[in-house]
């Protein structure tokens, strides 16, 4: 029998390529070659420096978004609201982006810290309503992705312009990119947003596994009428975490007001970043390194499928379908774990 931390790094593995065999399979009965289709995939994300910077800045917000859901989950909470979040995040940053003047040392940190703030007051709505009333944040925070994508259309066209369909574009003293890095990796959109992911992953890592505070978040997470009679504040951690969870989502949204876009045009559907994240916390385990690689993963998934339609006649659609089986395959390997320790416990 695997030990827990084993079986956290086998079963994603195995349902990766539990997902790239089944999508093979379904190349072949309709028709497609899947040894050139994957071919095609790994050059669209890794075959020149342009594709490889691209695959870098997908990879960025998936890592924020990623980290969000599994700081929720860590803490015993279902955060459906990052997709809302992300859009908040990106509002707030580009509007402190483009309204100010100052220098890059006070400017680039300000618009962070906007979109994390913007982040995090809108998981505090659903945790304050969950820790005082009892609301179920899954229910909370999915009618405030809602609220997030009309106000922020609204605040677009109305306030941020005239009627406009865009925000003006930011200061060059509060943008990621980087005219080097863009000439590095062959005129592609990637940018220094990496790096605030990778240290807001630390970050989150730091938190949970080595301060008190982390333990107690956990411990709510794992029984909060345990951690309630051992003296732990309840619903307080219960806010720390939807605010925590909603400012690491804000700042994914900062990725693309201040690197990838360096705007805000309205929106008439969602980025679906907030969603993917949810998939990615999940193949990551939940872990803040495990979503760095599960990030990765989708953001290869992501990039090099738009070269398979044209490198390989493969539709990129069928990207899609992989990554619903990868996620099928995680979801089902739990349940098979579930399945095996009842029937050993049965057994004795």
């Amino acid at each position: 029998m695997f030990s827990n931390k084993t079986f956290n790094i086998v079963v994603p593995v195995v349902s990766v390529l539990l997902g790239l065999l089944a999508g093979a399979i379904i190349m072949l009965v309709f028709g497609y070659n899947p040894i050139q289709g994957y071919i095609a995939l790994w050059n669209g994300a890794f075959g020149s420096s342009y594709f490889f910077g691209e695959t870098i800045r997908q990879v960025t917000p998936y890592i924020l978004t990623g980290l969000s859901i599994a700081f929720a989950f860590r803490t015993g909470l279902f955060n459906i609201g990052a997709e809302g979040q992300v859009i908040v995040g990106w509002l707030a940053a580009v509007w402190v982006g483009a309204a100010f003047d100052a220098p890059m040392i006070i400017h680039l940190p300000l618009a962070l810290i906007a979109a994390a703030l913007a982040g995090a007051i809108w998981g505090f709505v659903p945790g304050i309503l969950k820790a005082k009333l009892g609301v179920h944040e899954v229910i909370i925070t999915i009618m405030m992705n809602y609220i997030a994508l009309h106000i922020s259309n609204a605040m677009i066209r109305e306030v941020l312009t005239d009627s406009g369909d865009s925000t003006e574009p930011i200061k060059e003293s509060a943008s990621l990119a980087s005219n080097w890095l863009m000439e590095m990796t062959g005129y592609s959109r990637m940018h220094f947003g990496i790096i605030v992911a990778l240290l807001a992953a630390f970050f989150v890592w730091f938190l949970l596994e080595k301060t008190t505070r982390g333990y107690e978040l956990r411990s709510v997470g794992f029984n909060k009428h345990a951690s309630e009679y051992a003296g732990m504040n309840v619903g307080g951690n219960i806010i720390l975490a939807m605010v925590i969870s909603g400012g690491v989502a804000g700042l994914a949204g900062a990725m693309e007001g201040l690197g990838t876009f360096g705007y805000m045009p309205t929106h008439s559907a969602f980025t679906n970043l907030g969603f993917d994240g949810i998939a990615v916390a999940l193949l990551g385990g939940n872990n803040a390194f495990g979503v760095i690689i599960a990030a990765f993963l989708f953001g290869v998934l992501k990039i090099g499928s738009l070269n398979m339609p044209t490198a390989a006649e493969v539709p990129s659609e069928l990207v899609e379908i992989v990554i619903a089986l990868i996620i099928f395959f995680v979801a089902s390997s739990y349940i098979i774990r579930w399945a095996i320790l009842k029937l050993k416990k049965e057994g004795k």
